[in-house]
């Protein structure tokens, strides 16, 4: 609804966004559909896209994913106004969204396709990945287990798993309640 609306906006009430102020982060942290209703409400987020990156299969599709075979990880992609938000704020976002000390995938999604991951363009963002680690270890003197890769390709999931938490919204809250992930989260960040 969030993307309709920014949408809609921007049709009523042009305005100029500058190529320059627009970037892309990408991030897994388990199931996509979840990330995408997180960042979904993130002032500056222009659109998340649900897909797969990290792996060596070119054009993987999901059922293949899901079975651990093509090194790919389910990933967003997030667009992002860097006059509103930066990497520094949407990382910040990630890591309470995740479980950053689950080293067999996230929630009830086990297997390394479901496995955390951020993803790096530049050594500023390594480097501001590295300092957000270290904080969070020293904060729970626990050792996180997410990844840090260069990014390098990534391929857009099917079309039903765009905007699935919007799409099919009973179905995925049953989904995300029978992970538990709320709860998990609560329990790790409070």
């Amino acid at each position: 609804m969030r993307k309709i609306l920014y949408i809609i906006f921007f049709i009523l009430f042009p305005v100029n966004l500058n190529a320059e102020n627009i970037s892309k982060v990408y991030f897994a942290g388990g199931c996509f559909w979840c990330m995408e209703e997180s960042f979904d409400k993130v002032d500056g987020v222009i659109k998340t896209i649900s897909g797969y990156s990290g792996g060596h299969v070119k054009n993987p599709k999901y059922k293949d994913v899901v079975k651990n075979t093509t090194g790919h990880y389910e990933t967003l992609e997030i667009t992002y106004d860097t006059s509103i938000i930066n990497f520094k704020k949407l990382l910040e976002i990630y890591w309470i969204n995740i479980d950053p000390f689950d080293a067999d995938g996230q929630f009830c999604d086990r297997g390394e396709s479901y496995k955390s991951v951020v993803f790096f363009e530049n050594s500023d963002q390594k480097t501001i990945i590295d300092a957000s680690i270290k904080n969070i270890e020293d904060k729970f003197n626990k050792k996180v287990v997410t990844y840090v890769k260069q990014f390098n390709e990534f391929y857009i999931a099917e079309t039903y798993h765009q905007d699935y938490y919007e799409k099919n919204f009973i179905r995925y809250l049953m989904y995300k309640k029978g992970c538990q992930r709320e709860e998990t989260l609560n329990k790790i960040w409070g």
